[in-house]
């Protein structure tokens, strides 16, 4: 017998990720939802929609209508590692051969989201093949947060 009483059902949410182009371009692996939340400091919530075209980020949201490189998307650990060519790819848009500062923000961001010290270490490692393309002083204050939370998870 089929009930009539509506149900609660765990919502899976449609992505809000949108590809324009048959073309995919190299690092629209990086660019996720999460990311551009943190990005422009907001909510996920308040994303629209993310269109991915075949050279910028269009992103629409909550007051924010903007163009965003894909070199401005860090690399994540949940897709395909990164590759040398990726090195060319953000030298290319940065011009000063160094990381932008939202990067730094992201992996402090991402440390103290780890819930386990495997999950930190997975994160260390990714920063660490970056470590080329970020300046001293944000490297030094990334691992000073990696410590600290490796720290405080080896306490619980």
């Amino acid at each position: 017998m089929i009930s009539d009483a509506p149900r609660k059902s765990s919502a899976i949410a449609e992505s809000k990720i949108i590809h324009k182009s048959p073309v995919l371009h190299p690092l629209a692996r990086f660019v996720t939802e999460d990311t551009v939340a943190l990005l422009f400091n907001i909510s996920t919530e308040e994303i629209y929609r993310i269109e991915c075209c075949r050279y910028m980020v269009y992103v629409h949201a909550k007051g924010i209508s903007r163009f965003v490189s894909y070199a401005d998307f860090p690399p994540i650990i949940e897709v395909r590692p990164i590759a040398l060519q990726d090195f060319g790819r953000w030298y290319k848009r940065w011009k000063s051969k160094l990381a932008p500062a939202f990067w730094t923000k992201f992996y402090t961001h991402k440390f103290k989201e780890a819930v386990s010290v495997d999950g930190l270490l997975e994160w260390g490692l990714l920063v660490a093949k970056l470590k080329s393309a970020i300046s001293g002083a944000a490297l030094q204050q990334l691992r000073d947060v990696y410590a600290a939370e490796k720290d405080l998870m080896e306490k619980f």
